[in-house]
């Protein structure tokens, strides 16, 4: 709903005398393709647990978090490349849209990193099988939905 409610205010705002539009980083791009990526590990790790190959599943879930920090370090560096060409926060409506909406989901995916960190765990622990792997399941479901997001975030920023 938070993103929601971001959503409909950035685009009813789009119409007023004051948006002025700023030139999206060009980093956005490969951050994408490392996160559509990860939902691809994610799901490969998924797909291991219930052939039950559990040494895949650890490989597949470190690959995963280790994709979604680099996003997040992704999305950091975006932020810096805006800051060096002098745009900030408060500099445009559609920059501190820009700024709050990635750094919402960026704190978002940091928290399904730990999630993914907390299932490796389990999984290093031999906890994680083919009759218990809801945590996996879980977290899975939560990853593809933060890579969904940043798609919708990702095409609402591209084509305002």
């Amino acid at each position: 709903m938070l993103f929601a409610g971001l959503s409909s205010a950035y685009i009813v705002l789009r119409g007023v005398p004051a948006w002025q539009n700023v030139a999206l980083p060009s980093l956005l791009w490969p951050n994408t393709a490392i996160l559509v990526l990860s939902s691809v590990t994610v799901e490969f790790a998924r797909r291991a647990v219930i052939k039950n190959r559990i040494e895949r599943v650890k490989l597949w879930l470190g690959l995963t978090a280790v994709l979604g920090l680099m996003f997040v370090a992704g999305q950091i560096a975006a932020w810096r490349q805006l800051v060096h060409a002098g745009v900030y926060l408060p500099s445009t409506l559609q920059s501190s849209f820009f700024y709050v909406l990635t750094g919402l989901h960026g704190l978002h995916l940091l928290g399904g990193v730990l999630a993914l960190i907390y299932v490796f765990a389990k999984a290093l622990r031999n906890r994680v099988t083919v009759f218990n792997w809801e945590p996996l399941k879980l977290c899975a479901t939560y990853w593809h939905f933060m890579d969904a997001l940043w798609l919708y975030l990702f095409l609402l920023l591209l084509l305002s």
